[in-house]
Parts: structure tokens; C-alpha cells; sequence
């Protein structure tokens, strides 16, 4: 759409009153927007925000199995049964506080970093402009919008600057809709009372509405509605969406499940057991679910929460936010990592390096395209691109800027490649002026600049323009072309009246028959050590894939000086005449994607997932927005967009490499170290599973007590909090790595049984030393059980054979100690008499000593024997 300049500036209109004296578009004071806030709540949509401390602590009591034993407790107390109800629901508390105290500390960490990638709003208060959260905005705040910008909440214009909007999160249209102020005076009552919306359909082009984005020019508008009144709050509301999960979450929730089935069906068969001896009803009921209690991974959210945080934590001290913390185990994974050149291959800071024309020695050819590719970046309200900075920056204004007025704009779009403007200077006539792709405008002119006229362009002169454009291309410049035309008369006649909008059919008629002026050379250097950066990527097995809308030439020269090899190179152009599945075939091959449009990098980015890849984007522009949501990590950086930074998983503060490199190292401690934890529920949960069922059927008491059942969890448990910190081997963090559930259910039925095994003989040798004493025998497996669950980890924890080349970190070690001495030292004490815990022989601990090690010996050969098969991951 083009739209056509009032006689006055618009920028007139942009600079509204700013005083707070009631007008709406004067904004409010701090004092009017506080009570607001109070009033109407935070700018956020229903479910966003931070758990409260009272629903984390509700939250530990949540589970059916641990409300269920409360419950019978409490029963027990009411029948005179103090004693046992007394101390199980002293293990309870205790273990709710300990997820409290764990799930607490993630939840204020995941805060403290959230807050600091908090999306801001420019608002008018006090009479001045000034950045909130956009959390904060509130009904009545003048809002000013620029291209990038997210709109904070839905508003009515008072002011717009060749305002477009991009509305397709709401209508699904995919052209941005034109927005402009109604004719006549500014409602504050409708404003102050926060009238949703607009009431008729032609209202919505004077609307502005909450998750849309501006693509180019500026406005200001007064909020009517926040948070859930929004339109956007109310589509919410009724779909009550959640994000697809990832990868990651999707392995977690499989496992938990998994586990879940599996306890049922044992704990299932112990309760059976137990009530076909015929002993007592309400005891067996009890253990089993304290057993249920005890074998369920309660802590594994925790766990796994504790670790992301961690890495967040880490990652932001190399200058790397993370929005979502899933997606830090996501960019452990990524196989393909996806990005264009400026700013990360290169130093991302342009230089002019000079103008030419079709004469490459005329200077007066040269000085005419560079004043005019300065008038289309002076006059232009789109986005500022790092092109038009460095043109503004670096180039001397023409000495009679101040006498041209703009007329019309025609927004820069990815399909024509062009931005133009129709300026006017004094009487003469008016002009349009257009910058772009080389390849764009050349198409569209007739004629070029040359000797001071316009010759038209024949054969020969195309071959000129080719090869003035290939050669500053070939030698690693980023180019500008720049075309220009004296409107008629008539032309400017036919523009609709001052203030409307005409179809994209304007860009037919403005940008035809164009006068080639000349174009313009920028510089863009390779950045220093991105090199290395390069390879350590490469030995971390990730393979780079540039993805940029410059000409195949200029990023070929680009890889060659960062040392990047260029296996394939494919154009825009030939990607049209390409199905998706040849896409999907061919995208694996390619190192470099070149002139490409915002479509076809999403495309791009599907293709490569359909392939089999773990895909991350790094983007920072309106048009990256689609590629960074559908990719498994979508990177961007702190000064990109908002609509880049909201659709990113991960912010970086500096467009770095390294900074990428170091988060795949950190997303694979993450996954590595979560991963242990699952392999000790697998391996030591689901044998103490196996060993109750048996023990059920040969013993003629139960093997524990639910209380030294829920204890002995709660030290386990404790014991488990320390993972998040241990070290990971190197030769883990080199490889991506995925989940496999089937891998994980391998391990789980390989070394589950094992543990059972040793279980077994410890009931024999318990039997046969102690005889039946139904507390010594209590004792025995209670300290026996501690030691092989806890032990355990340090030869799963690593892949190294034997274990002990792989050293764990010294808090994990510290917390084994602590939790082996509570297993010892509480039956001895006061609270083991409590606990019905009886004293051993001394034999006993020879035994023990012979049981744990023989069981490490065994889980270590068959680790060793397995060589990968059993691993509960797989390699991206």
C-alpha cells in the first residue's frame, strides 16, 4: 500500500501536547497510572506471572498418593495409632519442604532472569516520553509505536506516520493493514472508560491492537484495553492454547508416564499380595502407598528445573538470556544452526565505501545517486536497517535537504525488494526516489544516468549494470541501488486525496521506467576469531548454514574470509522452482541460502527439520520473526526487535558465535546431568519395585515400615538435589544429544533387575545372620537399600569405564557423604527406636561392604559390555 502525505507533515501531528491535563493525548501522570494499575491488574494475559510461595507449598501436596496417606494417617491418629501416623506425616512435611525449598529457589531464579528480558513500552507520562514494561501500561497511556515495535495493548490512533501494521496473529491476513486516525477530536471519555475496540468494521484501520507488530512508520495511540479486555486477551481466554511442548518436555512427560505405569502395576500387585496373606487390611493399604510414594520421581520437575536454572544462570554470565528454559536442552541438541552474516560472521557495522555510476570514474555520476539514496533514507518512516544508519551517518546531507517535502512513501516490502519515496522540492516537480536490490530496480528501469542524461538501456548497457553489479559483489560488498523519476502532472493527480491508501498496484505505477542513477558500496568485516568460533561449532557437531537475503556473491566471499566451507549454494530464485521434498532433499547439502524473502527462510528452516535436523535460528529483524518461532531454538539479540525478541527462545546481548557455542555446551551439561537422574530412578527404583513384590510373597513381614520407607526417600532425595552441579565429560558435551524413551526403558529393564538381584541376597544373608527379627531385618535393607541407590550414581554418571576416571563435583560428592551418614546414624539414634530400627552385628557391615561393591562391580561390567547400546539418549 502507498500512502500519500498530507500537505502538512505528519511529524506535526507525531508530537501531540504532552502536558497531563486530561486530554488523552497528553497522557497521564505517574500517579493516574498507578491507580490504574491497581485497579484493572498488570498488562498480562491470563496464567502469565509467577507462582505465588502458597501455591508452590500447595503444590507439594497436590499428588493423589500423598493426600491419601495423610489421610490414613490422620485416620490412624483418631483410632490411637500416634506413634507410626506421627511419623509419617513428619516425613511428609519434611519432604514437602524440601521440594518447597528446591521449587522456591528455580522459581525466584527463573524470575530474576525474566526480568531482565522484560519487553518495554515507550509511553507519554508526567509530559514526558519514557519506557515501562509493557506489563505496566495501563487504559488512557499514550503509547508511541515505531517499526518493530509490539503493539503493548489495544488502542485508538491519535497520530499515524505511514503506520503499517502487521495483524496476521488476529485476521490471518498476511499484508500489513494501513492504520490512520479518524477525522475529528480525540473521545476521553470512550478512552478513559476503556472501550474494547472499535464498534464498526471500518473502525479497526484507526485501532491498534495487542500482540500485532508495526513494519514501518510511527503513530501514536491512546490504550483502551489491557490484558485479558484485549481482543488478542479474549481469543486467548476462549482457546486457552498452550505452546506446542519440545522436544525435551515431550522426553520428560514420556518418562514420567512411563514410570507411572510401571509403579502402578507393581504397587497394584504388592497391595494384592499382602491382602491374599491375609494380613492386616489398613497396614498393607498403608504401605503400599507409601511404597507408590516412595518409587514415584516426585522430585524430577524439581530436578529438572534446579538444572535449567543452572544453566540459565551460567549462560548469562556469557551474555546469554534465556526467555524459555526448555530451550536450553533444545540448543544442547541443535545439529544445524542457522543465521545471516551481518552481525555475527561480520562485525555488523557498515561502512560507505563510496558511490558509482554507470561510469565508475564519473564523480558527479556518483555524487547524484548518493544525495538521492540519502533523501529516500532521510525521508523514509520504516525501520531503521543498519543500511540507511551508515548512508545518514556517513554521508554529507545534500545542501538543500530542508526545501524538499515528502509527499508519498511506498514501504519497503520482501517481495519487491524497494522502498520509495515522492518528494518535492519548492515548485518543481515531484520525484520519486527508490533504493533496493540491485536486481530490482535494474528490472524496473528503462534508462540510465549518464554524461548528465538519461540514454535508454540497450543490451550493452545491461551488461554494463551486470557487471558493475557482480564485481563490487565478487569482491564482498553489500549493495544499494538507486533509480529515480519526475512524476507527471497527471501522475501526481491520479494519488488518491491526502491521508488514503491505494493498493500495491501504486508500486506498478511509481516504479516503472525508472533512470538508473548508480549504487551504493558498504564494507562489512569479517569479525575476528569467528573463525575458530566456526570450528569449535563444527566440533561440537553443529554445521552453519548462512541464510541471508544478500546475493550469492557477497556471501560466498564472506564464508571464504571466516574460513567457513561452502559445500552448496542455492538462490532464492531456485528454490521457486523447487518442491518441498526436493527442498528437503537439497537443504542438508547447502551452506548458503542467498536472496532469500522472510517465506522462504521459513521454509528453509522446515526443510532442514523434516531432514532429521535439531534446527537453531538466530534473527533479529521483523522479517526473522517466523524462521525464529518455528525453529527448535530461535536465538536473537537484545537490541533486535520487539517482534524477534518476543518470538526467540534465547537473547543474546552480543550477536556472538561463542556466545551460541558456549549455550550448545550448556544445554548438553543440562541434558547430561538430568539424564542421571533418570537413570537412578530407572536403575534403583524399579529394582526396589521388583525386591518389594518378591519380598511380599516370601517374607512373613513386610520389609519395611511405611514410615522408614518414606524416610529412606527423603534421603534419597536430598542426596539427588546436588546433580544440577555435577561435571559432565567432555566427550558428552561434544556430541548433540536427543531423547529415547525406548533407550531409557532398556536401561530401566537391564540394571532394574540387577539391583533386585542384590536386593534378594541381602534378604537371604539378612535372614540367615539376623534370623527372623522383623526390626533388625528392617535395618538392614533400610541402610542396604541407601547405600546401593546413592553409590550407584557415581558409575552412572558417566559413560568413562571405570568410573573413577570421570570425577563428580565436589558438592554431589559432599551431598553422598552427607546422605550415607544419615543412613547410618539415624537408626543409632534416639529417633530410630521412634522409627522401630533395631541395632546390627558387626558382621552385618562386612556383608554390607561385600554387597555394594559386588553390586558396583556387576552395573560396571555390564555398563562397559553394553558400549552405548543402553544410553537413554541418542545422538543427534
Amino acid at each position: 500500500m502507498l500512502h500519500v502525505e498530507p500537505a502538512e507533515a505528519v511529524a506535526a501531528h507525531a508530537t501531540a501536547p504532552t502536558a497531563p491535563s486530561g486530554n488523552p493525548t497528553a497522557g497521564l501522570t505517574s500517579g493516574e497510572a498507578a491507580a490504574r494499575l491497581r485497579v484493572d491488574g498488570p498488562n498480562a494475559l491470563g496464567g502469565e506471572g509467577r507462582r505465588t510461595s502458597l501455591k508452590i507449598l500447595a503444590s507439594q501436596f497436590a499428588s493423589p498418593l500423598v493426600l491419601i496417606l495423610v489421610t490414613a494417617s490422620c485416620v490412624s491418629i483418631a483410632v490411637g495409632d500416634t506413634v507410626e501416623a506421627g511419623i509419617i506425616l513428619a516425613i511428609v512435611a519434611l519432604s514437602a519442604g524440601l521440594g518447597f525449598v528446591q521449587e522456591a529457589r528455580a522459581e525466584a531464579s527463573v524470575a530474576a532472569l525474566q526480568a531482565r528480558l522484560t519487553l518495554r513500552a515507550t509511553v507519554i507520562r508526567d509530559g514526558r516520553e519514557q519506557e515501562v514494561p509493557v506489563h505496566d501500561v495501563v487504559r488512557g497511556d499514550v503509547v508511541a509505536l515505531a517499526a518493530g515495535n509490539i503493539v503493548p495493548a489495544d488502542g485508538r490512533l491519535l497520530a499515524a506516520n505511514h503506520l503499517y501494521v502487521d495483524e496476521s496473529s488476529l485476521t490471518g491476513e498476511s499484508a500489513a493493514a494501513l492504520k490512520a486516525p479518524r477525522d475529528g477530536e480525540p473521545d476521553a471519555t470512550r478512552d478513559a472508560d476503556g472501550e474494547p475496540g472499535p464498534t464498526r468494521d471500518g473502525d479497526r484501520d484507526a485501532f491498534v491492537f495487542l500482540g500485532t507488530s508495526v513494519v514501518s512508520g510511527t503513530g501514536r495511540a491512546v490504550i483502551t484495553a489491557t490484558g485479558a479486555r484485549t481482543s488478542y486477551g479474549a481469543i486467548a481466554k476462549r482457546l486457552a492454547e498452550r505452546a506446542p511442548q519440545t522436544d525435551f518436555q515431550q522426553g520428560i512427560r514420556a518418562f514420567g508416564l512411563l514410570v507411572a505405569r510401571v509403579t502402578l502395576l507393581l504397587v497394584v500387585s504388592v497391595f494384592a499380595i499382602n491382602v491374599a496373606l491375609q494380613r492386616p487390611l489398613f497396614e498393607s493399604l498403608l504401605f503400599a502407598v507409601a511404597l507408590a510414594v516412595g518409587l514415584t520421581p516426585e522430585l524430577l520437575p524439581a530436578i529438572v528445573t534446579l538444572n535449567l536454572t543452572r544453566g540459565a544462570r551460567a549462560l548469562a554470565v556469557h551474555g546469554v538470556l534465556v526467555k524459555r528454559l526448555p530451550a536450553i536442552q533444545n540448543l544442547g541438541g541443535v545439529t544445524v544452526l542457522c543465521t545471516d552474516k551481518t552481525g555475527t560472521l561480520t562485525e555488523g557495522k557498515l561502512r560507505l565505501e563510496q558511490s558509482v555510476g554507470i561510469d565508475r570514474d564519473d564523480t558527479t555520476e556518483a555524487a547524484t545517486a548518493l544525495a538521492l539514496a540519502y533523501l529516500n533514507s532521510h525521508f523514509q518512516a520504516g525501520f531503521a536497517n543498519p543500511l540507511d544508519t551508515a548512508i545518514l551517518a556517513q554521508a554529507a546531507a545534500p545542501a538543500d535537504l530542508a526545501s524538499y517535502r515528502k509527499l508519498a512513501e511506498l514501504p519497503y516490502d520482501f517481495q519487491r525488494r524497494l522502498l520509495s519515496v515522492v518528494v518535492q522540492r519548492a515548485d518543481e516537480p515531484p520525484l520519486v526516489v527508490t533504493k533496493g536490490a540491485p536486481e530490482s530496480v535494474v528490472v524496473r528501469s528503462t534508462s540510465v544516468r549518464e554524461d548528465h542524461t538519461a540514454r535508454p538501456i540497450d543490451a550493452a548497457e545491461h551488461a554494463r549494470l551486470a557487471a558493475l553489479v557482480d564485481g563490487a559483489s565478487a569482491d564482498g560488498f553489500r549493495l544499494v541501488a538507486v533509480a529515480s523519476r519526475v512524476l507527471s502532472p497527471e501522475e501526481l493527480a491520479s494519488l488518491k486525496a491526502p491521508g488514503s491508501a491505494v493498493g500495491l498496484a501504486a508500486a506498478d505505477r511509481l516504479e516503472r521506467d525508472l533512470v538508473f542513477e548508480g549504487v551504493i558500496l558498504f564494507s562489512d568485516p569479517a569479525k575476528a576469531g569467528v573463525a575458530a568460533t566456526i570450528a569449535d561449532l563444527a566440533r561440537q557437531g553443529v554445521a552453519l548454514k548462512v541464510v541471508t537475503g544478500d546475493n550469492e556473491l557477497v556471501a560466498r566471499h564472506t564464508a571464504g574470509e571466516v574460513g567457513l566451507a561452502v559445500a552448496g549454494i542455492l538462490t532464492g530464485d531456485e528454490m521457486r522452482t523447487l518442491t518441498h521434498p526436493a527442498l528437503v532433499a537439497r537443504a542438508p547439502g547447502t551452506t548458503i541460502f542467498a536472496r532469500v524473502d522472510p517465506d522462504q527462510k521459513l521454509q528453509v528452516i522446515r526443510a532442514l527439520r523434516e531432514s532429521g535436523a535439531v534446527v537453531g535460528y538466530l534473527g533479529d529483524g521483523i522479517n526473522d520473526a517466523p524462521a525464529l518461532h518455528v525453529a527448535d531454538v530461535g536465538i536473537s539479540v537484545d537490541n533486535a526487535t520487539d517482534v524477534a525478541r518476543s518470538a526467540a527462545d534465547i537473547i543474546l546481548l552480543e550477536p556472538s558465535l561463542a556466545a551460541i557455542s558456549q549455550g550448545v555446551t550448556e544445554g548438553r551439561r543440562t541434558f547430561a546431568n538430568t539424564l542421571k537422574y533418570i537413570r537412578m530412578g530407572t536403575s534403583s527404583n524399579f529394582g526396589n519395585m521388583l525386591s518389594m513384590a518378591g519380598a511380599a510373597l516370601v517374607l512373613p513381614f513386610l520389609p519395611m515400615t511405611p514410615g522408614q520407607i518414606l524416610l529412606n526417600n527423603l534421603i534419597y532425595d536430598a542426596s539427588q538435589t546436588a546433580l544440577p552441579t555435577d561435571v559432565v565429560d567432555p566427550e558428552v558435551e561434544a556430541k548433540p544429544a536427543r531423547w529415547d524413551i525406548h533407550g531409557v526403558e532398556r536401561f530401566m529393564l537391564v540394571f532394574g533387575p540387577i539391583s533386585s538381584v542384590f536386593d534378594f541376597v541381602t534378604f537371604g544373608l539378612l535372614l540367615l545372620v539376623l534370623g527372623p527379627n522383623e526390626k533388625a531385618f528392617h535395618t538392614g535393607w533400610f541402610i542396604e537399600s541407601l547405600f546401593t541407590q546413592i553409590l550407584v550414581v557415581l558409575v552412572i554418571r558417566t559413560q568413562r569405564s571405570p568410573f573413577w576416571r570421570s570425577r563428580p563435583s565436589r558438592e554431589l560428592v559432599v551431598a553422598i557423604i552427607a546422605a550415607l551418614a544419615a543412613a547410618v546414624l539415624i537408626p543409632a539414634s534416639p529417633l530410630g527406636a521412634l522409627l522401630e530400627f533395631a541395632g546390627l552385628p558387626p558382621l552385618y557391615w562386612v556383608l554390607l561392604a561385600g554387597i555394594v561393591v559386588g553390586y558396583l562391580a556387576l552395573v560396571e561390567t555390564v555398563k562397559r559390555l553394553s558400549e552405548g547400546w543402553l544410553t537413554a539418549h541418542r545422538s543427534g
